[in-house]
């Protein structure tokens, strides 16, 4: 009896058709089957998914890298930026070890930079005279004649104004005398040095009567010395202001251009001189007399 129960046990698990291995072929075509009526795409999109992650970590390291490697190229560029403001600065120490000697230098360059330099076309005032460059000859006019047959010149503009006003003062009954007119530097040489010895004149004595050569008025042309013909005494006289030419001047001269150069108290520090008149009537007279940049070198005469 045991014999024929263990047969039947054999059979069964010996049966092809009844064994239990029948179920994993089943299952392994039924998966095979649905694997393949996946369509294409969406193995593609599995794959995607799949490898997304690694792909974008990979990006992400490869940022960070880039970016690490650009604050690293900047640090070292601002620390090479930086060291040339530092040099400079180095130096600055050694202030403090130079000698008393040399720490007194720099207060010598202040002076040295603050000294006018020297304009030879430009010369300074001297005794309160400015200076004045020589009127060329074919500028000037004969406007008079001396005792001794001299000319008295003056610039043709200057000249032409004159000789109206002497004619209006006629007019009014007031005759003018003209003792000077232009003057070369030559002349002045002589009048200057020559009566100042004659007077026993220190140079800035003669200086406050008459200009020294190269710096006066009647080097320019536009200057003169008028006198009173009804009064010949009082010509080069402050009693020429007692006079009726002068009187006559005091009231008409700026209608014709002129003006009286050397009043009572002037800034030049130059006598009362009420016989000296000049003609400030154009736009060369103006500057010669009241823009020092025009004046040049009184001992090259103009072409």
């Amino acid at each position: 009896m045991p014999t024929q129960n263990d047969i039947p046990v054999a059979q069964r698990i010996s049966d092809p058709e009844r064994s239990p291995k029948k179920q994993p072929v089943v299952k392994s075509r039924s998966v095979t089957r649905s694997l393949q009526s996946v369509p294409w795409w969406a193995y593609g999109l599995a794959v995607l998914a799949f490898l997304s992650p690694i792909v974008s970590t990979r990006i992400w390291f490869a940022l960070n890298s880039s970016a690490s490697q650009a604050i690293a190229t900047s640090a070292a560029m601002s620390q090479t930026t930086t060291l040339p403001e530092v040099k400079p600065s180095a130096p600055a120490p050694v202030a403090p070890f130079t000698s008393q000697t040399s720490a007194s230098k720099p207060s010598l360059a202040p002076s040295v930079s603050a000294s006018p330099v020297p304009d030879s076309s430009n010369p300074p005032d001297l005794f309160g005279h400015h200076a004045f460059t020589e009127a060329p000859a074919n500028k000037l006019r004969v406007i008079s004649r001396a005792s001794d047959g001299y000319q008295i010149r003056l610039h043709e503009s200057a000249a032409k104004s004159y000789l109206k006003m002497e004619a209006d003062a006629r007019a009014d009954g007031v005759e003018f005398t003209v003792i000077s007119g232009f003057r070369t530097i030559a002349e002045q040489q002589e009048l200057f040095f020559e009566i100042s010895k004659q007077r026993n004149q220190t140079p800035a004595e003669r200086a406050k009567v008459s200009a020294p050569p190269g710096h006066s008025e009647h080097h320019t042309g536009y200057a003169l010395d008028i006198g009173d013909g009804a009064a010949p005494s009082a010509n080069l006289s402050t009693s020429f202001e007692k006079t009726a030419a002068f009187q006559w001047l005091q009231n008409n001269a700026a209608r014709y251009g002129f003006e009286m150069s050397f009043p009572p108290n002037n800034s030049q520090g130059v006598m009362y001189e009420p016989w000296h008149w000049r003609f400030v009537g154009d736009e060369d007279s103006l500057a010669t007399f009241y823009k020092k940049s025009n004046r040049t070198n009184p001992f090259i005469k103009k072409p």
